[in-house]
């Protein structure tokens, strides 16, 4: 499909988001396999379940709009998650690699961040109020998680990859 208009990059930016959230559901049960750390294995877990919810939100916005999502791949996403994957396969277990997860997690958290406030922003360009509020949701979500891993990386990893 030819972008030519705001609901065509709408709907390419909505397909996108989809497929970088459907593969973070393989790559999270990954990441809190590979933790040492009790509490980032418990954040991974749940962010698992938030990231499953918002696929659904991302079903509702389908719904509410009444568009046809497009079968593509987010690259952006495949990268972060490979990147993810080397250091999983680089780094010995323990807070070293600990640490790399949270960096790496914050890295998605990031780009999801800005994925759904481009979203807001062209919902809002198009009058979608309904996609607007679902989308917002998302949003709070992922900054939430941002916050956790950073106060995690902060309070507990660093201090243990430090040897405090």
């Amino acid at each position: 499909m030819t972008t030519k208009s705001l609901k065509d990059l709408f709907i390419h930016a909505l397909s996108d988001i989809y497929s970088a959230e459907n593969q973070m559901t393989k790559s999270l049960p990954k990441m809190a396999r590979a933790s040492t750390n009790p509490g980032l294995r418990a954040a991974f877990e749940m962010h698992l379940e938030e990231t499953r919810g918002q696929i659904k939100r991302i079903d509702q916005v389908v719904q509410a709009t009444g568009i046809k999502l497009q079968r593509v791949k987010c690259v952006a996403m495949e990268g972060l998650n490979e990147e993810g994957q080397q250091q999983i396969d680089e780094i010995e277990k323990g807070p070293v690699l600990d640490t790399a997860l949270i960096a790496a997690a914050q890295k998605v958290e990031h780009y999801e961040i800005a994925a759904y406030g481009s979203l807001i922003a062209l919902a809002n360009q198009l009058g979608e109020t309904e996609s607007v509020k679902i989308l917002g949701d998302t949003l709070k979500e992922e900054k939430a998680t941002d916050q956790k891993l950073s106060l995690l990386a902060e309070e507990k990893i660093a201090a243990e990859a430090l040897g405090h």
